[in-house]
């Protein structure tokens, strides 16, 4: 019987293979978990859940694991008994594109954009909180420091900084003015008319606008175009219309004249700029803006994020405009960011800031942070690697197990650990070094992962969301990850996705709540849904699995920094049966599990 199952089974997987060439996932059976709690630290065995250990695992298969509430700790699988567990976890998701970042999270961004340019002082060391184990982004609050002369020195620098914007203006003005005439003898533009003179805007902090990579920021622009288009509207009876067929969006003819055509215009002669100061120009509904931020590619196909600003640009408008008292002030410190992604693999330097990390900020004793430990929990992954491809199903990386270095003039300052599935990019933990906590590198390296999810859509449409692991609502320190919004639950019984607002008062309430019961409540009063026969039965095997120090990590990963977990496609996981926590048919099917020396397929 036993055979045969592994048969059948082996067969089954080969098949799935053969349609899409990621290897077979092989798992064994745990059990049932009793350990101490990391979150609500009562006394005894309270958290309570079920595990696997993965000996090889496709991308696939992990994702609908993750989709129906597992996640992994190194190659051990664990999915919290939800009924039974003193603190229940539940997946929280986020979709990428919808992504609104809050006040805190847009004021993380620039104060890295400070630190980079060499505008923010930085002289004071910085108390790291006792209680930064909260959580990824919660954790690095730490307000600097400020020392007295640092604040004399202030006005200066502002009055430089003033002076330096008013030379970029200047050059930018300049450069429009040169496109506008290069684009006027080429016979784009009609040069029987006296065109205007170029004009441009600093753009307020709060009115900058976030790409899809959070480095880049709108800094500078001009409407130039408007002003173009409306001169040539006025002596040209032919463009009458113009403004109005670009407003209704019937403009079907390229070669009007239109704002936006004249931008696009004046954006190809203006390209160079990206070279010479450092600031990238793009046409957007005829407006001229101009951003600062690159994004670069290592050779050996790496990730890499070059951080720049308009600094670089102040410094070439003071080359073309030489100023007499540039020698009175010291030039600026600026700073150079780069984040490389790369396989999951030990690395000594980043094992040195991971022993340093938990040491410091989590009051680990030596002797517990070890390279074996180390190991077993942020580098060995059971996920098989898939490369990349060109049929728009692989991103330029692959499907893995990856990490993610953020390091800054040179320095290693942080790594997070993720995993890239078909749908979304888990994340699983990050560690930085206790010296930058005034960064916030949590919530920076949370907003990263969100914007390459968005970026990578390009060139595999698939991924779409962004998972932050599990959301512990009776934890407080846990709350952080809802800051992401919009944000979404998965129901612990039915696996359909349940937006946070509407889950949260059922939350504030009972910690274990059957999810998709709150959707047909919103109405009216929200009323606790009534706890399923389910969810009240007791099972009768109650083996305690043996204790080791592999079983154990997990109930650490939380209590550092957030991860993140991966997602099943929504019409696979929104099932619409009542009864519908027995998994669809093909979705571990082709997982096999060892049991007594046999190998046969995981059925709920």
């Amino acid at each position: 019987m036993a055979g045969k199952a592994r048969s059948e089974a082996s067969s089954s997987s080969r098949s799935n293979t053969n349609s899409n060439n990621r290897g077979q996932s092989k798992v064994h059976d745990c059990g049932r978990n009793r350990t101490p709690c990391g979150y609500c630290k009562s006394p005894g065995l309270t958290s309570i859940s079920h595990g696997l250990w993965a000996h090889s695992l496709t991308v696939n298969d992990y994702q609908d694991l993750l989709d129906r509430g597992w996640r992994r700790s190194g190659s051990f699988l664990y999915k919290p008994e939800m009924e039974r567990t003193c603190c229940p976890s539940y997946t929280i998701r986020l979709k990428a594109d919808n992504y609104i970042p809050s006040k805190e999270q847009l004021r993380v961004t620039r104060r890295i954009q400070r630190f980079l340019d060499g505008t923010m002082d930085c002289k004071k060391p910085l108390k790291v909180e006792e209680n930064q184990n909260a959580a990824k982004g919660a954790c690095c609050n730490a307000d600097q420091e400020v020392s007295s002369s640092a604040v004399k020195k202030n006005s200066s620098y502002n009055n430089e900084e003033k002076n330096g914007e008013e030379k970029i203006i200047k050059y930018l003005s300049e450069e429009i003015n040169g496109a506008v005439s290069l684009c006027t003898k080429s016979g784009e533009f009609p040069h029987d008319i006296q065109l205007p003179k170029a004009s441009v805007k600093k753009v307020s902090h709060a009115k900058r606008k976030l790409l899809v990579d959070v480095s880049e920021h709108l800094v500078y622009s001009s409407n130039i175009a408007f002003q173009i288009a409306a001169s040539i509207k006025r002596t040209q009876p032919g463009m009458k219309d113009v403004h109005q067929s670009t407003v209704s969006g019937n403009l079907a003819d390229e070669n009007v004249l239109s704002p936006k055509v004249i931008a696009e215009k004046l954006t190809n002669s203006l390209k160079h700029l990206a070279e010479t100061s450092g600031l990238s120009v793009r046409a957007c509904n005829g407006h001229l803006n101009f951003y600062s931020g690159t994004i670069q590619t290592s050779l050996d196909g790496s990730a890499e994020i070059v951080a720049t600003s308009e600094g670089s640009a102040a410094r070439h408008a003071s080359k073309v405009f030489s100023s007499k008292n540039s020698s009175e002030h010291p030039p600026v410190k600026r700073r150079r960011l780069e984040i490389y992604l790369k396989r999951s693999s030990f690395d000594p330097e980043e094992f040195a800031l991971y022993r340093r990390y938990q040491i410091k900020v989590h009051n680990d004793t030596p002797d517990h942070v070890t390279e074996s430990s180390y190991k077993r929990f942020l580098v060995d992954s059971p996920l098989i690697f898939v490369p990349p491809t060109s049929d728009g199903t692989v991103p330029p990386f692959g499907f893995g197990s990856f990490h993610q270095q953020y390091v800054i003039d040179g320095q290693l300052v942080a790594v997070g650990v993720v995993d890239i599935l078909p749908r979304c990019l888990s994340s699983k933990y990050l560690f930085w070094d206790p010296d930058f906590a005034f960064l916030s590198l949590g919530k920076y390296s949370a907003i990263q992962e969100i914007n390459w999810v968005k970026e990578n859509q390009i060139h595999c449409p698939s991924l779409q969301y962004y998972y932050l692991g599990y959301y512990i609502h009776s934890c407080n320190k846990m709350r952080y990850k809802a800051a992401y919004r919009p944000s979404e639950l998965l129901c612990p019984l039915r696996y359909q996705w349940v937006p946070f607002d509407v889950a949260r008062p059922f939350l504030d309430r009972r910690p274990y709540v059957v999810l998709s019961d709150c959707t047909s409540t919103q109405g009216g009063e929200p009323s606790l849904p009534s706890v399923t026969e389910h969810a009240m039965e007791l099972q009768h095997d109650d083996i305690r699995q043996e204790d080791t120090s592999d079983v154990f990590f997990y109930e650490d990963e939380e209590d550092i920094e957030p991860e993140s977990e991966s997602s099943d496609d929504e019409s696979g996981t929104e099932s619409s049966s009542p009864t519908s926590h027995q998994m669809e048919s093909g979705d571990v099917g082709n997982i096999l599990i060892g049991l007594k020396g046999s190998c046969v397929k995981y059925k709920l």
